[in-house]
């Protein structure tokens, strides 16, 4: 019965993934998120690198040009407990023109369902609350509530992130909690190699979504490395699924490198 229950709620968000337009996550930190949580005394340090091969090249609502633009985004994520971590981010941001900008930072904290509530999928829940200066985001700070779900069917492997995002301070601080899905797919070809689809999008605000020509989505075809327990590694080339997504956001390369520490 659960498992049907899942199944349904998976259907539900890919046709609604898919069906509407959606604005792209922000492209410092593009990631669907798994619902393990990084193991008590553990540590987890990761660094994405995105470039952005041809955004915008001049200022849009006051956003300085994204276009041949590195952002590079460290991540650091401490396990307190089996099944309670706290993420912390530092956003940073190159381009020739511009030079090298501390953007902003976030905290996240993050609880998942124990094994022990022996859920058919797994489960976590997070918050996150930051900053970021107004040359590189609309919203000088946000806080964001992430569900996250999951499921390992054999080789195939699937997550979802239905996210509400809220503008604390800035231009969309009027508007209520705006809906970000993001969903996930792959398939382990080896032990080493896994292949996959990535899609990021928001709809805008939850009671009033945003018109077609203001919404953007975007695929990430992506390749994930599992070389052993201690290392993460991701790569993929994300793109738009129409003319919106790739004015605003353009065609974007994205690689995360991570390492577990145990102390």
């Amino acid at each position: 019965m659960l498992y049907a229950v899942f199944l349904r709620t998976l259907l539900f968000f890919f046709v609604l993934l898919f069906s509407a337009s959606c604005l792209a996550q922000d492209n410092y930190e593009i990631q669907v998120y798994g619902s393990d949580t990084v193991k008590k005394g553990t540590t987890m340090v990761e660094l994405h690198s995105n470039y952005n091969l041809n955004g915008p090249s001049t200022r849009v609502n006051g956003v300085l040009p994204t276009r041949n633009a590195l952002h590079e985004t460290l991540e650091i994520t401490h396990g307190w407990t089996e099944t309670f971590e706290t993420g912390f981010y530092v956003f940073t941001s190159y381009r020739r023109d511009q030079g090298y900008n501390i953007v902003g930072s976030h905290i996240r904290p993050r609880w998942r369902v124990p094994e022990s509530w022996k859920w058919p999928v797994g489960a976590s829940l997070s918050f996150e609350y930051g900053f970021q200066k107004r040359d590189f985001a609309e919203d000088a700070s946000n806080f964001e509530i992430r569900p996250i779900v999951d499921k390992q069917f054999g080789k195939w492997y699937l997550a979802l992130n239905p996210a509400l995002e809220k503008s604390i301070s800035g231009e969309g601080e009027s508007k209520g909690f705006s809906f970000s899905p993001n969903f996930k797919v792959s398939y382990d070809v080896t032990k080493v190699i896994t292949v996959g689809l990535e899609y990021y999008g928001s709809v805008g605000p939850v009671t009033n979504w945003d018109t077609g020509a203001n919404q953007t989505h975007q695929l990430f075809p992506s390749v994930d490395l599992n070389f052993s327990e201690d290392w993460e590694f991701n790569f993929g080339v994300g793109f738009g699924l129409n003319s919106g997504s790739q004015q605003s956001q353009g065609t974007i390369l994205k690689m995360i490198i991570g390492r577990r520490f145990s102390f």
